[in-house]
């Protein structure tokens, strides 16, 4: 099993929700986080001051898939959330050992 952490842009969630029901994925946890990488902000105007945003709001984006869908599940992602701008986002992914299903008990693949 794989799990993935995907940082995107808020906007594309929606995007890539659906694509994922698509392929039969529909578990996931969202969380909205900020962040910066190469964007590095950019500046606001307030009442005639002015100040640099520097952490932009993401979403947090995690996901385990069994290890055979990997590379189809991170094309999807890409193909979903690509803009072609910088603070597209990034695919973290980790190798887990198990998981279990709190409810029934199963685990490994049957767990997901």
């Amino acid at each position: 099993m794989i799990k993935l952490e995907v940082i995107i842009r808020p906007e594309r969630l929606e995007e890539l929700q659906h694509r994922l029901e698509e392929m039969g994925l529909t578990g996931m946890t969202v969380t909205e986080v900020r962040g910066a990488g190469r964007q590095a902000g950019y500046v606001e105007r307030y009442r005639g001051l002015e100040y640099r945003v520097r952490l932009l709001p993401k979403l947090k984006v995690e996901l385990v898939v069994p290890q055979g869908v990997v590379e189809e599940v991170i094309k999807t992602i890409r193909d979903a959330c690509l803009t072609g701008e910088v603070g597209d986002g990034k695919i973290f992914i980790t190798q887990l050992s198990d998981a279990v299903r709190i409810r029934t008990g199963e685990r490994g693949n049957d767990a997901l």
